[in-house]
């Protein structure tokens, strides 16, 4: 086992593998920003090396910084968290050639699966359901055309080297397809430094499915059941749950065999998300794979009992997963809410400002991920995400009214935050009923708003 880790992160997920490193005895590394200067992940890690400026560029991002705290200090391995660092291909090589153990997949695996066209491509022959579209990437808007009209259109126009919805556009007719082009492919280019596309059919209200995999160095891997992140903004997860209530158990079982045959075809190693789309009528196709440890990694933790950062850190470390397949059963419910500091009445602009008081929920059942203290300032540098409430309850309607709850008991007062519009989803007759999908927050945004300003009357259970 590892003495000493970096983590190569801040806020809420450096806090998390700080945790799960001193219940493991490991001695932590953390690195901070100027701006993150007082922020708790420096106050809890053993030692805290300041790596420059509060811009992530020169800061979380600069790699030679990174490697440079982690030697120096005697680390043996480095944790990049989400985000960051997390899904870089080079920077996993790099860590390699330091001597470091980069707690995640090899370089190799997250330049195949991050390059959109050949993880297609590989699932494709692993037997995995792909969305249908072109084969590998279009060279300009004339074979883009030709695809669209074999495919049928809507289509979506994606970035090969893309995520978090950047680099995508929604095409319905061949009419906008070349202006489309044109913006995908330049917001790739700035976003990503590769303006490759490819072209997908695209499935209409879908829901966001993914399955939680752990795989080890000797051969075993696991899935560890779904979560539906349809409630979403843009491609931005709001709010996640597990187990969906739109599979059923066979269909269940046949989403979390394609995860694990996703995972084994490109000798996975760790804690990764293989996302799925489901559509309305039971079929679900491979969109992509995480590669690295997920934002709503606490809501798989709260109904299987796993603690995947653990897990992580042991099969880096060479151990073998501490559980089987079928160890790893969902019990109960869980429900995730995402806080952000931004206000959704105003297009969700980013807030950030000072802490003037912070009180966080608790009681049976409740997690809260959080790296906000009284008085502690938000840096417009980074994400707007201040806190993650994470609720378990044997039910999902237990779970339901538990976040409810929580979501009333929830004070964080110097600036906006999303908690009221979660709040106000749960109340929704169509969230209750679990008939929703990626659309669902676009189409009653607007309701939901009014019901903030003037009250409501959501439906009841």
């Amino acid at each position: 086992m590892f003495h000493r880790i970096l983590i190569a992160n801040r806020g809420e997920i450096a806090l998390r593998v700080i945790r799960a490193c001193r219940e493991l005895g490991i001695e932590t590394v953390a690195v901070y920003s100027e701006a993150d200067r007082d922020a708790l992940h420096v106050q809890l890690a053993t030692r805290a090396v300041c790596i420059g400026p509060a811009r992530s560029a020169e800061s979380y991002l600069n790699q030679t910084a990174v490697l440079t705290a982690a030697v120096e200090s005697g680390c043996e391995a480095v944790h990049p968290g989400y985000g960051f660092l997390s899904e870089n291909a080079e920077f996993a090589d790099l860590c390699q050639k330091c001597g470091l153990t980069f707690i995640g997949p090899s370089g190799d695996v997250i330049r195949a699966m991050g390059d959109k066209a050949s993880a297609r491509a590989m699932m494709k022959a692993a037997g995995v359901p792909v969305v249908p579209g072109s084969d590998g990437c279009v060279a300009d808007v004339e074979e883009a055309l030709r695809w669209a009209e074999d495919i049928g259109y809507p289509v979506m126009l994606k970035a090969t080297a893309g995520g978090g919805g950047r680099g995508m556009r929604r095409v319905f007719s061949s009419q906008e397809l070349p202006e489309a082009f044109a913006a995908a492919q330049a917001e790739a280019e700035a976003c990503f430094g590769d303006g490759s596309l490819y072209v997908e059919k695209l499935i209409l209200h879908p829901r966001h499915i993914e399955f939680q995999i752990m795989a080890d160095s000797r051969g075993n891997v696991v899935h560890l059941g779904e979560r539906d992140c349809s409630i979403q903004r843009k491609h931005q997860k709001l709010m996640e749950e597990s187990p969906s209530c739109a599979l059923t158990p066979e269909l269940r079982e046949t989403m979390g065999q394609a995860a694990v045959a996703a995972a084994r075809c490109c000798g996975y190693l760790g804690a990764g998300t293989v996302e799925f789309v489901l559509d309305g009528e039971g079929r679900f196709y491979f969109i992509e794979m995480n590669t690295r440890i997920q934002v709503e990694h606490p809501v798989t933790e709260m109904v299987t009992g796993v603690d995947l950062v653990r897990e992580q850190i042991r099969v880096a470390a060479g151990l073998p997963l501490s559980f089987t397949q079928e160890e790893a059963a969902v019990k109960g419910h869980a429900i995730e809410v995402r806080v952000n500091a931004e206000d959704p009445a105003n297009g969700f602009r980013p807030c950030p400002g000072k802490t003037a008081f912070v009180h966080f929920p608790g009681g049976c059942g409740v997690r809260v991920d959080s790296a906000l203290y009284n008085g502690f300032t938000l840096s417009p540098y980074y994400d707007s995400m201040v806190a993650k409430i994470i609720v378990h309850a044997p039910t999902r309607l237990g779970a339901i009214r538990r976040m409810r709850r929580c979501l009333e008991e929830l004070t964080i007062q110097g600036y906006p935050t999303s908690a009221d519009l979660a709040y106000l989803i749960l109340y929704h007759g169509d969230y209750l009923r679990g008939k929703y999908d990626t659309a669902f927050l676009e189409e009653h945004l607007e309701e939901l708003l009014s019901w903030q300003s003037g009250g409501h009357e959501g439906a009841e259970e």
